[in-house]
């Protein structure tokens, strides 16, 4: 069972997740609006956020960015069929995963327990490659001595590129190990949060070090 906050303005949409989340058994606290739900975090840490990006007030996206500068809680967007801006923006901004509307509900749990567990699988051990160091039990990572914030996403995507230094990992091979997804369509994922990962660790995202694009292939982990 994972204690939900879920930010949704419909009040029908939102009734409706609500009962359906509880029946898989899960917690469910919800809002109407984004100040609402950013209230509530900085109270009462919720497990997982489960955001519609067209909000009232200050839209998903916005949430999204003010949850990643305070938390590093997971995040599953909420979007409207077709709008892949919405989804790219609202990837490039944090959010782990997204769920097309209208919502499946088996579709949205099957989601949420993937997220969750990714953060319960990062096992309590470090990973050194140079100055880049790898600590999965804290959920941390620090560059020369210096820490950098990885949400657990963001840190299992470095997790398995470091697991297979030198080799390169396709995105259809990364969303089954990352995501727990198996549609081309999702490739978008990866690439966004590859480009989030770099953002941290690269002293040059645009000129990277560690992750290396091999064009048509996938990405490969390299470091100097």
């Amino acid at each position: 069972m994972a204690g939900i906050l879920l930010v949704e303005d419909d009040p029908s949409v939102r009734t409706g997740l609500e009962l359906a989340l509880a029946r898989q058994g899960h917690s469910v606290t919800s809002y109407a609006s984004g100040e609402e739900a950013l209230d509530h975090i900085r109270s009462r840490r919720p497990e997982i956020v489960i955001l519609d990006v067209m909000l009232p007030g200050i839209d998903g996206v916005e949430v999204c960015r003010r949850i990643r500068r305070m938390d590093q809680l997971p995040v599953i967007l909420l979007t409207a069929r077709g709008d892949d801006l919405d989804v790219v923006v609202g990837l490039e901004a944090g959010a782990d995963d997204y769920v097309v509307k209208p919502v499946e509900p088996r579709v949205l749990d099957a989601r949420i327990r993937a997220v969750l567990r990714r953060v319960e699988s990062v096992a309590s051990d470090r990973i050194t490659f140079g100055d880049l160091v790898v600590d999965r039990g804290a959920l941390k990572v620090s560059l020369a001595g210096r820490e950098i914030h990885l949400t657990p996403t963001e840190l299992r995507l470095l997790l398995e590129l470091v697991r297979h230094p030198g080799q390169v990992l396709n995105r259809r091979y990364l969303l089954r190990a990352v995501w727990d997804h198996t549609h081309v369509a999702d490739s978008r994922l990866v690439d966004a949060c590859v480009q989030r990962v770099r953002a941290k660790i690269e002293a040059v995202p645009a000129e990277p070090d560690f992750i290396h694009t091999v064009r048509g292939f996938g990405y490969r982990f390299s470091p100097p």
